[in-house]
């Protein structure tokens, strides 16, 4: 299965930089604040026009624009504006800090950014997190997870996994058999052999130790996962799970995750939906609708109010 990752921001054409940084002057100088010109904006250009727009609107204008739209902005709105004036590296770095920040640590949000990347994608996080913190990612992930659990995000951290697309059909038979008598086949778990296949492997690769599996045990790595393991481990283990198979759907779940029940995930929805947007934000909408029967646009919607719903939907580009 080959993934067909279908943005829904893309870059906007024509575009005049001085025209949109005018326009955001315009729509934050004198009394009150043009919030709908501000979202229209924003959410109609890539992160890289955000940045030129940036840099034209301190040009022109002398002044720095996330200051000008933090002062002008608040709640919610602020904050998906705020997340798309931020480099997506620099971003997922600043949200796996927080993540760190404070008493306890958000192992969900350590999962979803580090589980489902590619080692090309870890290694530009990993480099940038030590710039921006003045302490290596590694090193501080030490110090606020334990167990298996560090573990396996620490590996996943140093990045060993093989290079995008590498396979081997006869390593992955290996492989499986190995998780098999690491997990099932035996009293107990060796969680050190799940590690260091789920951290080693490339997606690709992944893939195929899962089809081999299934045919060997006669049941999917998901219900062995389940059997075997629990807490961080098993949600982690379960994300790189659902990540090889379609990331799409791994991110609608964590969507839904975050709007049902009591009260809303907002940190994670405005994560995913600013962060995705530029990947395969379309194909998690048609994976969405595909699982829960109904549009991430009319969740959102039902969630969210006020200029905050009409940021996330904007991004959502439309119904």
């Amino acid at each position: 299965m080959d993934y067909k990752p279908t943005p829904t921001v893309v870059p906007a054409t024509p575009f005049d930089v001085s025209a949109d940084a005018q326009a955001l002057r315009a729509a934050m100088k004198g009394l009150g604040t043009d919030e709908e010109e501000i979202i229209n904006l924003l959410a109609a250009r890539t992160n890289s026009q955000r940045q030129q727009i940036k840099a034209q609107f301190e040009t022109e204008f002398g002044r720095d624009l996330v200051d000008d739209l933090k002062s002008e902005l608040g709640g919610k709105l602020e904050e998906v504006i705020v997340a798309l004036m931020t480099p997506p590296v620099e971003y997922l770095c600043k949200q796996l800090h927080e993540a760190m920040a404070g008493m306890g640590t958000d192992e969900e949000t350590l999962v979803e950014i580090l589980c489902t990347k590619t080692n090309e994608e870890m290694q530009e996080i990993v480099a940038a997190y030590e710039a921006k913190y003045d302490r290596p990612l590694a090193e501080q992930m030490c110090s606020e997870t334990s167990g298996h659990f560090r573990r396996l995000l620490t590996l996943i951290v140093t990045g060993v996994r093989d290079a995008v697309g590498s396979v081997d059909a006869a390593q992955a038979r290996e492989d499986a058999e190995a998780l098999y008598a690491a997990g099932e086949a035996k009293l107990g778990t060796d969680e050190e052999v799940f590690n260091r296949i789920m951290s080693h492997s490339s997606f690709a690769q992944l893939r195929l130790i899962f089809e081999e599996y299934k045919q060997l045990s006669g049941q999917t790595i998901e219900q062995a996962i389940k059997h075997e393991m629990d807490g961080g481990l098993h949600d982690a283990m379960i994300a790189i799970v659902e990540c090889v198979q379609s990331p799409a759907a791994f991110f609608a779940n964590r969507l839904n995750a975050a709007i049902d029940g009591a009260g809303t995930n907002d940190a994670a929805l405005i994560r995913i939906i600013v962060s995705r947007s530029e990947i395969d934000l379309g194909t998690i909408k048609d994976e969405f609708e595909r699982i829960y029967d109904r549009t991430l646009y009319s969740a959102v919607v039902s969630e969210t109010s006020g200029d905050y719903k009409n940021a996330l939907t904007a991004l959502l580009g439309g119904h």
